[in-house]
């Protein structure tokens, strides 16, 4: 496995054990350009900015074009710890974003391959070369035990769970 690769989900990884940190979803994400420098780090804060739409992947998005002045992320990568919902990918399609790596599989909301496969959708005008798995056990392992504890603190033994992991 790309070594490069491993050590952006890392990064990754520590946005999410903050975002978790903070009561939300632990869910990190980076984006770098095509020589593989990050230009936009962010982690899930829907509670905090009591927006449904501010995901990991969103914010980096926002970050990103801020910092570039332009809609259009052609090149880049999205390294991110669970697999992209429809509409991360939705706007991840829109952006041009070119690749998108992430942990662990999203069975109930996933856009990137596992339910829906926004990426290969040949009726879209864009489409987005997708790698699963890096670090998967780590990433899985982080929401697993965050959905754990959570179901604990409320005294529910079961029941439902956030982007379905």
């Amino acid at each position: 496995m790309d070594a490069h690769l491993e050590d952006l989900m890392r990064q990754a990884l520590a946005l999410a054990e903050k975002a978790g940190q903070a009561a939300e979803v632990p869910i990190g994400a980076v984006l770098a350009d095509e020589s593989g420098r990050i230009i936009a780090a962010e982690r899930n804060r829907t509670i905090a900015r009591c927006d449904p739409t501010a995901h990991a992947e969103i914010l980096a998005l926002r970050s990103a074009t801020q910092k570039t002045g332009n809609y259009r992320l052609t090149g880049t990568t999205l390294v991110v710890t669970i697999e992209p919902c429809l509409m991360c990918m939705g706007a991840l399609i829109h952006a041009r974003v070119a690749r998108v790596v992430y942990g662990a599989v999203d069975p109930k909301w996933g856009g990137a391959g596992s339910l829906y496969n926004f990426a290969a959708d040949s009726r879209l005008n864009h489409s987005i070369a997708v790698e699963g798995g890096v670090l998967a056990a780590d990433c899985r392992r982080l929401i697993q035990d965050f959905f754990r504890q959570r179901r604990a603190q409320s005294g529910s033994g079961g029941g439902h769970t956030i982007r379905g992991v």
